[in-house]
């Protein structure tokens, strides 16, 4: 029987990790349920960069988890979703809220001040910083500093699993491998160790490529989602895999956690 599935906007002006394992808490009381559907939104600090992911999350039904200390954002929150009907849980304000109207203790409000100003935490601040900058091929100069450069079709996690990586204090950037666009030369000059090619079946990404049109409002019927565009996307791709000697995980049906275990025993491995 397929599960029901849960679409999660986890938005913090930190990591992000307390939602994390809250929600995981959550998720292991709901095995019939799917909640593996996060899409992370670390580092948001002011308004402009919050406005447009609330209107992705109401235009995605999504449910909005939130760990935000500072009270203009928490309030721009709070406002949206009784004006738009948005469903969210705010995980710091009602005990923040209860400890100083108590105490008449005014909150910090300082992102992320219950990590130790260490040196790992700091590693891992630049490793997100890192996959962000360097996401979906955006300056292929990012490969040659990354301890990961991971390649796939459109919709093969690449993403989701290069900012996991980077809360493990991993440089990982991704680059989306479309056959009418032309490789970096810099995938010539990286080590083949680090390269992860990321596969999956038609059928998968067929269905994924279709929700996630469906969800933007979109026609699911297109080149997008043609089985036999798809077969040449991926045909394309396992021989890119090749010529570069990558590291081909296929990831239909494992979870985001699965892979990383994955590319991380290999590097202990080697």
């Amino acid at each position: 029987m397929q599960k029901e599935k849960i679409k999660i906007y986890l938005v913090s002006d930190s990591v992000g990790e307390t939602a994390q394992k809250i929600i995981s808490a959550v998720s292991a009381q709901y095995p019939s349920i799917d909640m593996s559907d996060i899409q992370r939104f670390p580092f948001i600090t002011d308004e402009e960069l919050l406005q447009p992911i609330l209107k992705d999350a109401l235009h995605d039904k999504a449910v909005v988890v939130t760990t935000l200390v500072n009270k203009k954002l928490v309030n721009l929150v709070k406002d949206f979703a009784k004006r738009t009907g948005l469903q969210y849980v705010d995980y710091m304000s009602p005990l923040s809220e209860i400890v100083e109207g108590t105490f008449g203790i005014q909150p910090l409000q300082e992102p992320g001040a219950i990590h130790k100003l260490n040196e790992q935490y700091f590693s891992r601040v630049s490793a997100i910083e890192f996959a962000v900058r360097y996401d979906d091929g955006k300056d292929s100069k990012g490969f040659l500093e990354a301890d990961y450069v991971l390649l796939g079709v459109s919709r093969t996690s690449k993403t989701p699993l290069s900012m996991y990586m980077a809360n493990r204090n991993h440089k990982v950037a991704n680059l989306p491998l479309i056959p009418e666009v032309s490789l970096p030369a810099e995938l010539d000059q990286i080590d083949p160790k680090k390269i992860i090619g990321l596969t999956t079946s038609i059928e998968s990404l067929m269905d994924i490529r279709k929700s996630r049109l469906h969800s933007l409002g979109l026609k699911e019927d297109s080149a997008y989602t043609n089985a036999d565009r798809i077969q040449e996307e991926l045909d394309y791709a396992n021989s890119v895999f090749e010529k570069y000697n990558a590291l081909v995980i296929n990831v239909d049906k494992k979870s985001i956690e699965e892979t990383s275990t994955i590319i991380e025993d290999l590097a202990k491995n080697q």
